[in-house]
């Protein structure tokens, strides 16, 4: 089941994310905003964040940050699927609904940024619809490919 952030996943939106970084990267100052006030830095914003449960159980997450105006743009950030549902398809379904709120806010596009060691994530987002563009200025180091899907 997708349903919408609330505070009660606040800790799970946390340690998914910061588990996933961790293991492949370091926590840089973009993160800790994000992670450590997701109602300020993305839902205040005009953001969203969606959350997979099995259960009660937080499966995965994944935030919307509204990115610019015109086009309206959100940027796919801070994606997360727990160890136990990977390969599941969670972060499809998780990724099928961003999008689709997305679009639903009326969005005409939606950004992400990612690093290409990153294989299976790359993978699902090219699944999505997704395709590498260039042009935005990254506030992370681990940065090395930027993607798009323009909604129709």
């Amino acid at each position: 089941m997708i349903t919408a952030f609330g505070p009660e996943y606040r800790a799970a939106f946390r340690e998914l994310n910061e588990a996933w970084i961790r293991q492949y990267f370091r926590i840089e100052e973009s993160d800790r905003k994000a992670l450590n006030d997701p109602e300020g830095y993305i839902l205040d914003k005009g953001g969203f964040i969606l959350v997979a449960l099995q259960g009660k159980a937080v499966a995965g997450v994944c935030a919307m940050i509204r990115m610019q105006e015109e086009p309206l743009t959100f940027e796919l950030a801070k994606m997360a699927v727990a160890p136990s549902t990977q390969g599941k398809g969670v972060g499809y379904t998780l990724g099928k609904a961003v999008i689709e709120e997305a679009r639903h806010r009326g969005a005409k596009k939606v950004y992400l940024e990612s690093n290409t060691k990153l294989v299976p994530a790359i993978s699902l987002y090219r699944k999505l619809g997704f395709s590498e563009t260039k042009g935005y200025t990254s506030p992370y180091e681990r940065c090395n490919i930027q993607m798009e899907l323009v909604l129709r």
